[in-house]
């Protein structure tokens, strides 16, 4: 890392949105924290296998990082995709148009749950977690793949119900934790910063590039506002982008315990005062995201920090954690977007210039 953390904003136009990402990955130093001899991982993000303005990753952040980071000499990258209990990867990637740009330019897919793409290995950190020796006792198990590559994370700028805000750090969640990463949610915050750590053991280089062309205000990461803020961001530290992105949408970054403990920590910088930001100045930007709760997760938040906290492994350390799995895919799938989401998204596509460059893909 640089002596003094650096965080790339700029302000993007669909028109030349290919060129900005080019532009945006120069001013953020990517070339420092890459090693061109390795294999980089494109970590995307699929918070949604819907299309939903500001879910996922973007085809045009996929594409503009790719073409990027081709024309600096990464010659060998890979697309690595995960799954949830409750997102599917493959309609995933093809409802939100990542499969246009794999074809057009041939980037491999791996998928971490498939073991024909890569296996999971037990992972003796060499630093002290703070958790994830307790969450998982057995042993913390990572996909061997990972392992001396480097990671570039596309996360896009949301708000989250159980981290107040996502961005680089979260987007580590799914990419080396397994499918009962679940497991985590009432220690999240703590389960962020020992990835953070372990990343910066089993990677080559890190960098991170992160999406807010089209936000998301409120309940996230799924059922969200669509905010048009036209920008993008990227630094080689995650808690950098991560602050920033959080003073940007109206949060106190120090006050999101993920972000003070990496802070605390010094796997990044999580003080906006310690943070140089190139590019635009958006030292007055406030969107004033707030996140709330939608019926599904406002019910479940009682499970994980809550009254109900002591039946935790009753029902999620057993089958029972179904009833949960099969009620929120139910609840976001079959009744929040067909009644609600796919009016915003209708919306997005037709009035807004992000949703037509969408269907141009």
């Amino acid at each position: 890392m640089t002596a003094r953390a650096k965080v790339a904003v700029l302000k993007a136009k669909p028109e030349t949105v290919l060129e900005d990402y080019d532009k945006l990955l120069r001013l953020a130093e990517a070339d420092i924290f890459l090693d061109k001899s390795a294999i980089t991982i494109l970590k995307d993000n699929i918070s949604w296998h819907f299309l939903y303005p500001g879910a996922n990753t973007t085809p045009w952040q996929l594409e503009g990082v790719y073409l990027s980071l081709k024309n600096q000499g990464y010659e060998n990258q890979v697309c690595v995709q995960n799954e949830t209990v409750v997102i599917n990867a493959f309609k995933g990637e093809r409802l939100n148009k990542f499969v246009p740009v794999f074809k057009k330019y041939n980037i491999p897919v791996l998928y971490n749950f498939r073991e024909q793409d890569m296996k999971w290995i037990r992972y003796e950190p060499k630093g002290q977690t703070l958790v994830l020796h307790k969450i998982y006792p057995e042993g913390i198990y990572l996909p061997d793949f990972f392992f001396g590559k480097n990671i570039v994370h596309l996360p896009t700028m949301k708000c989250h119900v159980y981290t107040q805000y996502t961005g680089a750090l979260k987007n580590a969640f799914g990419g080396l934790l397994n499918t009962r990463r679940h497991y985590t949610h009432t220690w999240i915050h703590e389960t962020l910063a020992d990835l953070l750590m372990i990343q910066r053991e089993i990677h080559a280089g890190m960098f991170n590039v992160m999406d807010a062309t089209t936000a998301g205000n409120g309940p996230g990461p799924r059922t969200m506002w669509p905010v048009i803020t036209d920008y993008i961001m990227a630094s080689g530290d995650p808690v950098a982008i991560d602050a920033i992105a959080a003073k940007m949408m109206g949060f106190d970054p120090l006050s999101i315990p993920c972000i003070r403990i990496c802070h605390e920590k010094g796997y990044g910088v999580g003080d906006p005062r310690e943070i140089e930001v190139v590019g635009e100045d958006v030292s007055n930007v406030d969107f004033h995201f707030t996140v709330g709760h939608n019926a599904a997760t406002g019910f479940v938040k009682h499970f994980w920090w809550g009254p109900l906290k002591k039946f935790q492994q009753f029902f999620f350390h057993t089958p029972l954690v179904y009833f949960f799995v099969l009620g929120s895919y139910f609840f976001h799938d079959y009744i929040w977007y067909p009644f609600k989401g796919i009016r915003r998204v209708k919306k997005w596509l037709k009035e807004t210039t992000w949703g037509r460059l969408f269907e141009k893909y």
